[in-house]
């Protein structure tokens, strides 16, 4: 399992959908490889929100999920991507209790949203790497990176509290 980051999470330009970049920690490689995994826009404003700081009037549902594992003396010890298969990532969040340590299944999106908020560290398997993962291509410093800001907040600015209701 390689240690990674969350390095941004942005807008596609191309699908308009969110997608977080997980780079590793150490870079032992060169070039630097990134793992980009395209999320929904729930979970991104979920993750964002989290980094953020924000917090809401009343608990989002990974801050639900966060107190649950708190109230019972549990910790997130860490997050696991596992596995891509046809293009769909899996992961797993490892919860410890006392002596006991149980890895449950989820999506990599709530699993981040998850770890942000209980500063858990992520992992990534090196197959996941091998498979998904692409190459940086070194831009000029801070002009891509700031339209991607400026696009996704735009996209935050025209968000509905409707399209998050089941």
């Amino acid at each position: 399992m390689i240690h990674v980051r969350l390095a941004s999470l942005s807008v596609d330009a191309t699908t308009n959908q969110p997608v977080i970049i997980l780079r590793p920690i150490e870079q032992t490689a060169d070039p630097v490889r990134m793992l980009p995994i395209w999320i929904g826009h729930p979970e991104a404003t979920a993750i964002l929100l989290a980094l953020q700081g924000v917090q809401p009037p009343r608990p989002m549902t990974h801050d639900l999920l966060r107190s649950i594992v708190e109230s019972l003396d549990a910790v997130v010890a860490r997050v696991e991507i596992t596995r891509v298969e046809s293009g769909t990532f899996f992961a797993s969040v490892v919860l410890r209790a006392e002596e006991r340590t149980v890895a449950v299944d989820a999506r990599p999106s709530d699993s981040i949203a998850l770890a942000i908020r209980t500063g858990s560290p992520i992992f990534v398997a090196e197959e996941v790497l091998d498979a998904a993962a692409v190459i940086e291509v070194e831009e000029e410093a801070g002009v891509n990176e700031e339209a991607e800001v400026e696009q996704f907040r735009e996209f935050l600015d025209h968000i509905d509290p409707s399209d998050f209701q089941s």
